[in-house]
């Protein structure tokens, strides 16, 4: 049976998959790993590889963790079977004023959950990761859940991890495995402009809207997301 790597995003764990590890289970092995208190993309790639099994793998990565895949993409090519992406990006922090202008948000957060916790701080943040109906539904409780069962220090590690990001471009644009590129429709965080300016880097990659859906894809949508990926794991390129 061939491998399934899920990679989760910012302060994401294996709930952020739950609904394709059900779905897509009795077709492939589903890993969903973690990264620890790593602090670099690199180093989450080391803790990636540390724990899948031997022989080709499919990597799915889910906002950060489509850096992630980048990174274990980069370190292991010949084990990369194919790439999708999800809610994610591929620059670098950016020069000058925006690149400062992150920074500054981030690490406020990374304040706020230390003054306040985990739980207060995604209250704030990610008001903005989902589509607007599903603000203060049952869903949107579910990701503060999963926020709350992080750390300050971990939260801490991963903005570092984040803000060092390389420019992923070169790397994505020269993989010659199948690449699926999947976003919500409505996302604010990482939009589709976005990805179709991804698949302008490399046209065979498939671009796959998600509708209704924010950043959150995999939880907002996930009969949609799941579809996406299974078309994937069955593509040829």
């Amino acid at each position: 049976m061939s491998t399934l790597i899920l990679l989760p995003g910012l302060l994401c764990d294996d709930a952020v998959w739950s609904a394709q590890r059900a779905a897509l289970g009795t077709a492939v092995r589903c890993i969903v790993p973690a990264y620890g208190d790593c602090d670099s993309l690199a180093g989450m790639a080391r803790a990636v590889l540390a724990q899948a099994p031997d022989g080709p793998l499919a990597l799915a990565g889910h906002s950060m963790g489509g850096r992630v895949a980048l990174e274990v993409a980069r370190q292991t090519p010949e084990r990369i079977a194919r790439v999708a992406l999800l809610d994610s990006g591929l620059e670098a922090l950016a020069a000058g004023e925006a690149g400062t202008r992150e920074r500054s948000q981030r690490l406020h957060l990374v304040q706020l959950a230390r003054d306040a916790g985990m739980r207060a701080m995604g209250r704030e943040w990610a008001r903005g990761m989902v589509h607007p109906a599903r603000l203060d539904t049952p869903l949107f409780e579910a990701i503060l859940d999963m926020i709350a069962c992080s750390t300050p220090e971990r939260f801490q590690a991963q903005i570092t991890a984040l803000l060092g990001r390389p420019d992923a471009r070169p790397l994505f644009a020269s993989l010659t495995c199948p690449v699926m590129l999947i976003c919500g429709r409505q996302d604010a965080w990482s939009p589709l402009a976005r990805h179709a300016a991804m698949q302008a880097l490399r046209p065979r990659a498939r671009l796959v809207p998600i509708e209704d859906s924010g950043h959150m894809a995999p939880m907002e949508q996930p009969a949609a997301v799941t579809a996406a990926l299974l078309a994937w794991l069955r593509q040829a390129d």
